[in-house]
């Protein structure tokens, strides 16, 4: 054989290689990756909010650098890109930086520390699209009375959590 067909044999294996590595990733909806690792733990999901009380124990604030030296700026999180950032290089005694490791577990993410999801409602209908068993509502702050006070109490017939019920004083119904 020659040197050039030797040379085109492995560039048609090799591609053949690529093709069939693009080909053996599929693709899952993240809900399911999530309910995979919540699998492989093994952990229930009281656990794992525990667990993610805890993270949130732990991690530092994460603040703009210099943002304590100048009261120009804030102290919303900026990522250091200067040469000579010594937040950048990450010296000792200079803030954190946001990195991954950081993160909480997949399942928890957006949920309320009860372990539902938090939605907030504005009316009967919005209401009524929840799941009692996954959804808690959260009554939105421009509702008066009246109709807080029906949202909490159609809340109770179709049995949906409500985190924010306070504020409700008797509303007098109008004699006929």
């Amino acid at each position: 054989m020659r040197s050039r067909e030797v040379i085109e044999m492995v560039k048609k294996t090799a591609l053949k290689v690529v093709r069939t590595k693009r080909r053996s990733k599929a693709k899952t909806p993240k809900k399911a990756k999530a309910l995979k690792a919540k699998e492989k733990k093994g952990r229930s999901l009281k656990e794992l909010l525990k667990l993610r009380e805890s993270i949130n124990d732990r991690r530092p604030e994460f603040v703009m650098q210099e943002s304590w030296r100048y009261k120009r700026i804030g102290e919303r999180w900026r990522k250091p890109k200067g040469i000579d950032s010594k937040m950048r290089l990450g010296v000792k005694g200079w803030p954190k930086l946001v990195k991954v490791g950081y993160r909480g577990p997949r399942v928890t993410r957006g949920l309320h520390p009860s372990g539902y999801r938090d939605v907030l409602v504005n009316n009967m209908n919005e209401l009524q699209g929840l799941n009692s068993k996954t959804d808690a509502a959260r009554l939105a702050s421009r509702l008066g009375a009246k109709k807080r006070s029906e949202l909490i109490g159609r809340a109770k017939e179709l049995g949906i959590r409500v985190l924010n019920p306070k504020g409700i004083r008797e509303v007098k119904k109008p004699s006929e």
